[in-house]
């Protein structure tokens, strides 16, 4: 099924961003026979997934785990290539470590008898429950991810086919409820349904279809690109400029034009156009239908509507050095997610409120203790992620001043885990919700752009093929099927099932991308 009809033999492509979407999307179209010239405002390809390196140090500004490689293999395979020679990955294990105030702790582990132990060890009790958790997990998988990720939701039937089963699995409780209802031990409760907040969404209310996360980590482990996902999305470039695709850097999208209801081109902010019967937009579709298109009337995605959806949490990122620390804190893995004293209000603060809470939960990052290239021999690199509610409530946070204070609250947190790990910071750096606002142009500073609840989903999401305009998609974590590495590399899936071949793709016909 293809949702785009070629009137013409030109077969330039333009994709707006070289997050891991639009790199995805790009390659996709480079196989099919399009010219395509990818463009993006930062100075490293990536997006949300590039990084910084200060003094030695190299900070991976985004995501940091890889849960389902077979989504890169796919994509590599479309391209005639081999993701595993581009990109080394490493298996973690465990996948990582969950702390509470209380100093109990729950390894996740891709070993059933390892997960089934750490279980008992913490609620005896609950493993009959846990069990059942799990075989729910995996019957979400079957319908959420096989069934409905890498397939086009643009059609409302599409929707309408999985709501009978939907309604069997119960899709309308939330994936803590469900959690909530397999075990009794809040510890637990908060360990099997803490994952969506990693694709921006509030546990106490997105769909129980996101159990099958537990499912993704059970069946494929949880892994680690040396190098960073900057690796991966090296090595993305490296595949659309052997396609002989354009990557343009530092240069900034301003407006897509529409004449007669179709795109045409892109205006960047210099003035200048360029020309492409075919565009795909990798920015946020809030940014996308809401600045790119701002002089084209929508009649879906029209300002009012954007500004009533639910919109992921902001982060709060703290990267720091510590200079001759590799052999200290033995106890602190690659991945921690440290749990503060409460779990339900904390969300409710974030997600339903809009209030900086005093009290917080972190994730902390150390992956210097699989990758050496991340700092200098013998030291350590760290990132600390905080969630916290988005720019744009009537009370919003005024994060110039708020933001040093924070970072003392942080670090008081941090303490507890890594003692004395302020004496050696050697350089440091901080995101928060106004940084992901300025470089990444996401709406309310946003982590994850829209926030993956049931009616923001599938259909009722953006989709992958624009109403606005013909000639226009989109991909990344505002479209279908969301945020998170599988989500944005899948909706490059999607467009390459909406898009058709360049009738002459094995013939040297291509007209130069500009």
């Amino acid at each position: 099924m293809t949702e785009f009809t070629l009137s013409t033999p030109d077969n330039r492509a333009i994709v707006i961003g070289a997050g891991l979407g639009g790199l995805s999307a790009a390659m996709r179209l480079g196989a099919k026979g399009y010219a395509v010239t990818v463009l993006d405002k930062l100075d490293r390809t990536g997006g949300r997934g590039s990084s910084i390196t200060q003094d030695g140090h190299r900070f991976d500004l985004g995501p940091t785990i890889v849960t389902v490689p077979d989504v890169f293999e796919k994509l590599w395979a479309e391209c005639g290539l081999d993701f595993h020679k581009d990109v080394d990955l490493r298996p973690l294990e465990p996948f990582y470590e969950v702390r509470w105030p209380d100093g109990s702790k729950f390894r996740a582990s891709s070993d059933d008898d390892k997960m089934l132990a750490e279980v008992a060890r913490l609620s005896p009790s609950d493993v009959p429950g846990f069990k059942r958790f799990l075989k729910d997990a995996e019957a979400r998988y079957v319908v959420g991810f096989e069934g409905m990720v890498a397939k086009p939701m643009n059609r409302l039937w599409e929707t309408f086919k999985v709501l009978p089963i939907f309604a069997k699995l119960r899709a309308d409780r939330s994936i803590y409820g469900l959690a909530a209802a397999r075990v009794k031990d809040e510890r637990l409760r908060m360990a099997l349904s803490f994952h969506p907040l990693f694709i921006g969404g509030d546990p106490m209310h997105v769909t129980s279809i996101y159990a099958l996360v537990a499912h993704l980590e059970k069946t494929f482990g949880v892994h680690y690109a040396m190098g960073g996902v900057q690796a991966i999305a090296d090595a993305m470039a490296a595949v659309v400029r052997a396609q002989g695709g354009v990557i343009r850097q530092n240069t900034i999208a301003d407006e897509i034009i529409v004449e007669n209801g179709t795109a045409k081109s892109v205006r960047l902010d210099d003035g200048s156009e360029i020309h492409a019967p075919l565009i795909v937009s990798n920015a946020d579709a809030g940014h996308t239908y809401n600045r790119l298109l701002r002089n084209h009337t929508k009649r879906r995605w029209t300002p009012k509507k954007l500004a009533r959806k639910r919109w992921s949490m902001g982060l709060y990122v703290w990267y720091f050095g510590t200079k001759g620390t590799a052999d200290k804190w033995q106890d602190v893995g690659h991945h921690t997610i440290i749990n503060g004293p409460r779990y339900k209000g904390l969300l409710r603060d974030i997600f339903i409120k809009g209030k900086l809470s005093d009290d917080m939960s972190l994730y902390i990052h150390r992956p210097s203790l699989t990758d050496d290239t991340v700092a200098p021999k013998g030291d350590d690199t760290f990132y600390v992620l905080s969630p916290v509610p988005h720019i744009g409530w009537d009370d919003s946070v005024d994060w110039v001043k708020e933001e040093p204070i924070y970072r003392a609250k942080v670090a008081a947190e941090v303490e507890k885990v890594v003692p004395g790990f302020q004496d050696h910071i050697s350089t440091e750096t901080v995101f928060t919700p106004e940084t992901f606002r300025d470089r990444y142009l996401s709406p309310h500073g946003c982590g994850f752009s829209l926030e993956p609840r049931i009616l923001q989903s599938a259909w009722f999401r953006p989709h992958n093929v624009s109403e606005e305009a013909r000639g226009l998609f989109l991909v990344g974590a505002g479209t279908h099927p969301g945020a998170g590495l599988p989500g944005v590399v899948s909706s490059a899936e999607v467009l390459g099932k909406l898009v058709p071949d360049m009738p002459q793709k094995d013939q040297d016909i291509r007209l130069a991308a500009e």
